[in-house]
């Protein structure tokens, strides 16, 4: 029977660099992945780093992210040292397109709402934009510049982390599905596995994404559920793009400089529970998009196609903290932000493990606000910001 200070379940980004965190406090960890180790949601993000909101229901994230983008220089750093790895960061900011015919008033809103949040866009002038990118579309009606965005190759920074975690003496156990939180009189003690295994710890960290849900041994089940995103990457020669490009309907997210260059774009957004399959309907969208933003890209190469499955919430934040069971700690249900949460998230879970207190208020976030997992308070917290595809169409825009 494997026995550890610390078990955190799910080797995404989230849980390898908590895995981290605590290993450097001298804690024995178990990093548990249910399949191959970082190739799940964090396999598949475009990797944006952006706290700007998405949605009127991201808003209340905002200040988090902010917090969490803060960290990315020296985070960025330590894992390059540690691993030895580059992590394709950028920090070119990134470019929003409007192409409404109200496109001013939405400028001006956009820009103001973002300045109430500390946030620095501004308005771009288009022969300002074409400037910065000469390949981009002249159908927009106006653009903004976000100057603070950055973005990562999301494959290599969780390679990265994972690399980062077994220098610090974390041990990796993949094709280790849990399926049970092991608790005694009121504490946690540890996981079981599907093959009957039990793994004994003083503390676990939940941070299995959109497969959180499927947890049992918890009193209040975990209100995590996935919400699928198809992506693709182009290779392209004609496009050579510095900064991330986006509008209502998509993104474009260059991997490098290099020519042909790796451009990652997406991403539809579907409630299609945990299928993975690529469609010839999300396809259509996303290369459509693409296209509006950048024309060149007709002519690109489609170099890969695949899916993730964002871990989505009721009203979309996040599942962060104490649990209700002593012990226990739930990192998950990030949903389109997991990429840009990394870094404040594992710096909570640290806190909350080994000070016993954090450093921001995280009430916001409590595991536990959604109540019990009955049929009627399913229904009520669902109610709380509705389906994210309701009145939308499959391709809405979602990052990462």
């Amino acid at each position: 029977m494997p026995s550890h200070d610390a078990i955190v379940i799910g080797a995404g980004l989230i849980g390898s660099a908590v895995a981290l965190r605590l290993a450097q406090d001298g804690l024995r960890v178990a990093l548990l992945e249910k399949t191959v180790p970082g190739r799940e949601a964090s396999w598949a993000a475009a990797g944006m780093l952006s706290p700007a909101p998405d949605a009127p229901a991201s808003i209340p994230l905002v200040p988090f992210a902010r917090a969490s983008l803060s960290l990315y220089p020296r985070f960025i750093a330590e894992i390059e040292e540690l691993s030895g790895y580059s992590t394709g960061y950028r920090t070119d900011g990134a470019i929003e397109l409007i192409f409404s015919a109200e496109a001013e008033r939405e400028l001006s809103t956009l820009i103001a709402l973002h300045h109430a949040l500390g946030l620095r866009s501004e308005p771009l002038a288009l022969d300002e934009a074409y400037k910065l990118e000469p390949a981009l579309t002249r159908r927009a009606q106006a653009a903004a510049f976000l100057p603070y965005e950055a973005s990562v190759d999301s494959r290599a920074l969780t390679e990265a982390v994972l690399a980062a975690a077994l220098a610090e003496k974390v041990e990796i156990f993949p094709n280790t599905r849990v399926c049970r939180i092991v608790s005694e009189r009121g504490r946690c003690t540890g996981v079981r596995t599907q093959d009957g295994s039990l793994f004994s710890a003083q503390n676990v960290v939940v941070a299995a994404g959109a497969f959180s849900g499927l947890l049992e041994g918890i009193d209040s089940p975990l209100r995590a559920r996935p919400i699928r995103g198809q992506m693709a990457a182009l290779k392209s020669q004609d496009a050579h793009l510095r900064h991330v490009v986006r509008c209502e309907r998509g993104y474009l997210v260059p991997r490098d400089s290099e020519v042909p260059q790796r451009i990652v774009t997406g991403s539809t957004l579907e409630d299609a529970g945990f299928d993975k399959r690529v469609t010839p309907r999300g396809l259509e969208s996303i290369l459509c998009t693409a296209q509006e933003l950048v024309p060149t890209l007709a002519n690109a190469e489609v170099a890969e196609l695949w899916c993730g499955l964002r871990p989505d919430t009721p009203d979309h934040l996040p599942l962060l903290g104490p649990a209700g069971i002593e012990g226990l700690t739930i990192a998950t249900g990030h949903y389109r932000n997991g990429i840009l949460l990394a870094p404040i998230t594992a710096k909570l879970v640290r806190e909350w493990i080994v000070e016993k207190s954090v450093s921001m208020d995280w009430e916001i976030f409590n595991p536990l606000r959604f109540g019990g997992g009955t049929a009627e308070n399913k229904e009520d917290s669902d109610n709380l910001s509705g389906d994210p595809t309701a009145g939308k169409s499959g391709s809405e825009f979602a990052r990462g």
